[in-house]
């Protein structure tokens, strides 16, 4: 279960901010985020080296794209497509908007459930995919937003119930200041279900980390930590 909190701002200077931590196994291997596919030129994304996909990228126009599991469906399966290819198709596309139309478009039956978080400088857009029909969305609004393998903001997430207020009550981050976002994205105290720097238990914990801030006017930050956000640095990702 990944976890990525989204910051909606509308007028600010930095209207969209985005956190997240990748939970995966620990000897799944994976690339640092780059532009590693042709096929998507201008997409800079980390990239699986599994299943060749990725969990969260983002585009030359600013769009960024960053995938979960739903509850009961952590892994491949058989006959069903890779979830990594979901923030691609997204990147594909100019605008926030343009990507959540093409994904919702989609039968959802092709994959495994999954969220997804869509943003640009207009805002953010979460998708949810079931299984089966096509996927639903919604706008996240203004304000804190936060997404596991359940629901936006749905308490019934340990997670959500434990770190979503913990978000709200911090200082709004910024690129220079986002210590506060920072050390709760770095807790590892608590049960196993409510951590959100998760501990690897059976192969399997945090792996790495993102800041990502959207400007209204600019090109994006992006900070990446490649490794738990408790100890890996957070280095600017530019393309190579």
């Amino acid at each position: 279960m990944c976890t990525v909190v989204v910051l909606c701002r509308p007028g600010h200077a930095w209207p969209v901010i985005l956190v997240a931590n990748r939970d995966e196994r620990v000897d799944r291997a994976w690339d640092l985020p780059d532009t590693h596919w042709p096929e998507y030129p201008g997409v800079i994304a980390g990239r699986d080296r599994t299943a060749g996909g990725t969990w969260m990228g983002l585009n030359r126009h600013g769009v960024t794209a960053a995938v979960l599991n739903r509850q009961g469906s952590l892994g491949p399966a058989a006959g069903k497509r890779s979830r990594g290819e979901l923030p691609l198709m997204a990147l594909a596309h100019p605008t926030a908007e343009a990507a959540a139309k093409a994904v919702l478009a989609q039968n959802a039956g092709e994959w495994r459930g999954f969220n997804l978080v869509i943003a640009d400088r207009a805002g953010a857009i979460f998708i949810r995919g079931t299984g089966y029909g096509r996927p639903g969305a919604h706008p996240l609004p203004p304000g804190v937003s936060m997404i596991t393998a359940h629901d936006s903001n749905d308490p019934d997430s340990p997670r959500v119930a434990r770190h979503l207020a913990r978000f709200q009550q911090a200082m709004p981050p910024e690129p220079r200041d986002w210590d506060a976002w920072r050390a709760i994205l770095a807790d590892r105290s608590g049960p196993a279900g409510e951590q959100i720097n998760v501990e690897a238990r059976g192969g399997f914990g945090t792996v790495c980390s993102s800041f990502l801030a959207i400007p209204a006017v600019g090109d994006p930050v992006w900070l990446f930590a490649a490794g738990a956000p408790h100890e890996a640095p957070f280095e600017p990702i530019t393309a190579g």
